[in-house]
């Protein structure tokens, strides 16, 4: 029984085609494909693309592809399946892990005097540092939905050849944590982008401040051995808002970026407010639901 059957008893012994870590394996796959399109759009700003601009891009498509075929070779054999998923999960940690460290070096002013080199507005108007570490939450995240625990909630991951890997915790708590630190990165990511502007406009207070919330009650979940139903349905309804907040920057950000006539200009699009990145906030929001779905496999 997952955790949202704590708080939705009616949820209780029913059954999706999918089990839990298959659509956890999904979302990744899809996290892939969509964040090499954001990138696409964010390095085309200057105009060219560098060849180290092109790695998330191509990177991005082609592990998405080898997810799904890896998902379609689950069906009959699910340790090749989990292993090939493994092995692009790796290589997706390290891309975010490289990627960081290229922005975290156009960031900083190497020659500059001692205190100088790192400051707030470095920060606030060079590329942004945490946005590539989203492929290596993706990749971790993955990798932990590639492996079946058993028995479920036990903590147990069952690795090539029968040998267990014991975490300190269930699968879902490690979710929970997961999740808790992604919606630390998607928010920091947005206060920085955010602060360009100041802050003048009250609607950008919203996603921090739900943000925020998030990562409390995510981490505070996976902190719980035993939640009662009310947590869990506080951070049900904290993974619906976040769905929210994600749906409606879009939409702002859609609208910020039209003309005063409604009319579509792509410039604007390419520099204008990244109408992509509020559906981070929901991208959390829906993994942060999944992990309360019931982890036993079908």
């Amino acid at each position: 029984m997952g955790y949202l059957a704590l708080s939705f008893p009616a949820l209780r012994g029913r059954r999706i085609p999918l089990s839990r870590d298959q659509l956890m394996l999904l979302m990744a796959a899809a996290n892939e494909a969509f964040l090499a399109f954001d990138i696409f759009l964010a390095h085309n700003i200057s105009g060219t693309i560098t060849p180290y601009e092109r790695i998330p891009i191509i990177f991005g498509p082609l592990a998405a592809i080898l997810l799904l075929l890896a998902g379609g070779l689950a069906t009959r054999r699910r340790q090749a399946a989990s292993l090939v998923a493994t092995l692009v999960f790796v290589a997706s940690i390290l891309v975010g892990l490289v990627g960081a460290y290229l922005h975290w070096v156009r960031a900083i002013l190497p020659g500059a005097l001692p205190g100088e080199q790192v400051s707030v507005r470095l920060l606030v108007w060079a590329p942004p540092i945490l946005a590539p570490l989203t492929f290596a939450l993706v990749g971790v995240l993955g990798i932990s939905a590639a492996w079946i625990e058993r028995p479920a909630e036990s903590g147990r991951l069952t690795l090539v050849r029968g040998v267990q890997l014991p975490l300190p915790y269930s699968k879902t708590r490690a979710y929970l944590f997961l999740v808790g630190l992604g919606c630390l990165a998607t928010v920091i990511s947005s206060v920085l982008d955010h602060a360009r502007t100041g802050f003048e406009n009250p609607w950008l207070w919203i996603p921090t401040i739900v943000g925020i919330f998030g990562v409390v009650v995510a981490i505070g979940l996976g902190l719980m051995d035993a939640p009662p139903a009310r947590e869990v349905l506080t951070y049900a309804l904290t993974m619906v808002a976040l769905i929210g907040v994600g749906m409606l920057g879009t939409w702002l950000h859609i609208q910020e970026n039209l003309t005063a006539q409604g009319t579509f200009v792509g410039e604007r699009f390419l520099r204008g407010a990244p109408f992509l990145a509020p559906l981070l906030f929901a991208n959390m929001g829906t993994l942060g639901l999944i992990a309360l779905w019931d982890p036993e496999e079908p």
